[in-house]
């Protein structure tokens, strides 16, 4: 599935992406820095009706939410990560294999710990409204 979009259609595209990814439990999500991945996920957070405040969790590694849709989702942020070690160290095996939504933005970083029927999920910057939205 191929998606382009501005950012005005983010809730539309939101719907259609979770409508083809609901099933998956390991959501991934690869973009370069700037092009919207936390964005997305906050607009699906938002679709999923998740209490209280969205955010990236830059520092945090992982944030939990509470989501009236789905129960517990895991917003996780590999960015600063240098490894699987240091994934397993943070304790990120334990928030992606237990059962809950977890929702990875630079999964790179520790792709040896994703399960192969994790969704990929490819944003790339066409231009400062544009997205495109490619799902593997």
């Amino acid at each position: 599935m191929e998606i382009i979009f501005t950012l005005q259609e983010m809730e539309t595209v939101v719907k259609q992406t979770w409508e083809e990814g609901k099933f998956h439990k390991i959501w991934a999500f690869y973009a370069e820095m700037g092009t919207g991945k936390t964005t997305f996920i906050h607009a699906l957070c938002n679709y999923l009706e998740v209490d209280g405040a969205v955010s990236s969790p830059t520092y945090a590694i992982i944030n939990e939410y509470k989501s009236k849709v789905v129960g517990t989702i895991y917003h996780h942020d590999w960015y600063r990560l240098k490894g699987e070690e240091e994934a397993i160290n943070a304790g990120v095996e334990e928030a992606i294999f237990n059962g809950n939504l977890s929702l990875i933005e630079w999964p790179e970083k520790a792709e040896g710990l994703l399960e192969d029927n994790t969704f990929k999920i490819t944003l790339t910057l066409i231009d400062e409204y544009t997205r495109k939205l490619m799902i593997n």
